[in-house]
């Protein structure tokens, strides 16, 4: 059974920071490339990082350049998303996501509030 479970979120105060984690199980980590989107409210999900299956390419948004870093240890079957510098518009939904040749697979995602 394929799972992707998010942990880490919560609420954090403007300029904090916050580590997500997205743990894998049921199929082949290493072989997928993995992503973190988010969705805020009234708003569509967006793409917010990316890494190749080695970890030795990451994407960002233009939204979270400079703040946030996404890495994986393929011998955890985890992915993380360290968010710093956190801002109210980071405010949202975070998902995991797999992305395979054939599959697809989505955690349920993580709240995270940035408010004072």
């Amino acid at each position: 059974q394929v799972q992707l479970v998010e942990s880490g979120g919560g609420l954090v105060q403007p300029g904090g920071s916050l580590r997500l984690s997205c743990v894998a199980s049921g199929f082949t980590f290493s072989t997928y490339g993995m992503n973190w989107y988010r969705q805020a409210p009234g708003k569509e999900r967006e793409l917010v990082a990316a890494i190749s299956r080695s970890g030795g390419s990451t994407n960002y948004a233009d939204s979270v350049k400079g703040r946030f870093t996404i890495s994986r240890d393929n011998a955890k079957n985890t992915m993380y998303l360290q968010m710093n510098s956190l801002k109210p518009e980071d405010t949202a939904v975070y998902y995991c996501n797999a992305q395979g040749i054939t599959y697809n697979y989505w955690g349920k995602g993580t709240l995270v509030t940035v408010s004072s």
